[in-house]
């Protein structure tokens, strides 16, 4: 579990995200000093820094390096979100007060998260309507049951 990011490596590691390129210390500095004052060796420094603690890899350009994340910063508050929720002696009743507290589009995204992480397998069953094709049919020349990536698009799947 990575530990959370402190105050100025979550500014840097904001810009690194929201950009999703390789980026430079210059490009970095030149972005934190519109929000505050701050020098290009402690921007170089905290790169540096998330660099040996895994956050992002760098490649040399000529005397100096391009910066880019390992992960997203949605697996960052993922990983987060689970380390909280395991140090919970009750996670049940953890889970009970965090859902207490999101808005209802906070509680909708989570419906949704939740719904693509079932698939289309796991949701309840539905009426089949007069024209829908039987779920389990079979392309000519195959047996039912098969792989459904070897027989026709299903919807993207």
């Amino acid at each position: 579990m990575p530990r959370p990011l402190g105050e100025l490596e979550d500014a840097v590691m904001s810009r690194v995200w929201k950009w999703n390129r390789p980026v430079t210390v210059r490009e970095v500095l030149e972005d934190l000093q519109k929000e505050r004052s701050i020098a290009y060796t402690t921007v170089m420094t905290v790169l540096d820094n998330l660099h040996q603690k895994g956050w992002v890899r760098r490649e040399a350009e000529g005397r100096a390096y391009r910066y880019e994340a390992v992960s997203t910063r949605a697996a960052y508050a993922a990983a987060l979100m689970n380390d909280a929720w395991s140090q919970s002696d009750n996670p049940a009743a953890a889970l009970v007060a965090f859902f207490g507290m999101m808005s209802e589009e906070q509680r909708q995204s989570l419906t949704d998260a939740v719904r693509i992480v079932q698939g289309p397998e796991t949701q309840e069953p539905t009426e089949p309507s007069e024209s829908a094709e039987p779920a389990e049919r079979a392309e000519p020349g195959e047996e039912p049951g098969g792989n459904p990536a070897s027989t026709r698009d299903h919807g993207g799947r």
